[in-house]
């Protein structure tokens, strides 16, 4: 996801020993009631939860399904992943459907995302007599009929991806609170993804894309929505890595995931963590160096209880 600014591991213990005869001449076997009783077998020492670090966990998002096999091999680092409801930004297919039963029997959980409309999207529609409002609640509807189609349970939340970032426009503003309004009546819960990056907010004021939503939510007094960060800015980021930060660090209050590093990663923002990215400007998994991935964190392994 891009933005362009607007406004059990298992260590088994083995116990090994010998059976030895009888030294009795008659080799008369002791009574059951003195025949020693049995140790007990160890209990097995069981390792931290995949994909966790410190107190949350770490997940990763991206357009393209990687392949099961790959997914595999990757939950052994990440706890959960993105899953697209709808066809991505900028593609024409979604590869990722009708995998949630592969990945939930893998042991993943889910970070489930859906597209949103770009700014001059909303503006076509609404030139052809669609409002903003009425395109936020086509797109919620389409959504959570996909949910439905995936299997993903009631109360999954479900994330708009807001891919502008800056103060939210008029329409933009209609169109995502109708989106959230309108998932948060059926029977799965609204989340968004948005910039946590600052912009200018007036004379030495600044604001983020997440608290103009949440300032937006409050005056509108409407439904709690889920705020999915994106701040890949090198600060509070610790660029492209697996030892992510706490979500607290992201700059932001009561965040559901942080995304802290993009693929490609944004040039301007990222200079002082530049050396942790690939050559190519990509953020890469460990033993997956072809697999470029959006680098996430939350303090949950199934940040939209999809599982």
């Amino acid at each position: 996801m891009r933005f362009a600014v607007l406004g059990v591991g298992l260590a088994a213990l083995t116990i090994t020993g010998c059976s030895r005869p009888s030294h009795s001449v008659n080799k008369v076997q002791p009574s059951a009631a003195v025949q020693p009783a049995p140790a007990p077998a160890p209990a097995p020492s069981i390792g931290p939860p995949t994909g966790s670090i410190g107190d949350g966990y770490r997940g990763f998002d991206r357009n393209d399904y990687p392949g099961d096999f790959a997914m595999g091999g990757m939950h052994t680092t990440f706890a959960f992943t993105g899953y697209w409801l709808t066809n991505p930004p900028g593609e024409n297919t979604n590869s990722w459907r009708g995998k949630r039963a592969v990945l939930r029997y893998q042991g993943w959980g889910f970070l489930v995302l859906a597209n949103g409309r770009l700014d001059a999207e909303i503006l076509k529609a609404q030139k052809s007599g669609t409002s903003p409002a009425d395109l936020g609640r086509k797109d919620a509807a389409i959504a959570v009929a996909a949910a439905h189609t995936e299997g993903f349970p009631p109360q999954t939340i479900i994330f708009l991806d807001q891919e502008e970032g800056g103060l939210l426009l008029d329409e933009q503003a209609a169109y995502l609170l109708a989106w959230t309004e309108a998932v948060y009546a059926s029977d799965y819960r609204p989340g968004v993804y948005a910039s946590g990056q600052p912009v200018s907010d007036g004379p030495n004021k600044t604001i983020t894309t997440i608290d103009d939503i949440r300032a937006r939510i409050k005056s509108g007094h409407l439904h709690q929505v889920a705020m999915f960060d994106a701040q890949d800015a090198c600060g509070p980021s610790p660029g492209c890595t697996i030892y992510p930060k706490p979500l607290t660090d992201a700059g932001e209050l009561d965040l559901t995931v942080w995304q802290y590093a993009q693929s490609p990663r944004r040039t301007q923002i990222t200079k002082s963590c530049a050396r942790t990215y690939g050559n190519d400007g990509n953020c890469y998994a460990r033993a997956y160096p072809t697999i470029p991935l959006d680098m996430d964190y939350a303090d949950t392994s199934d940040p939209s209880n999809g599982r």
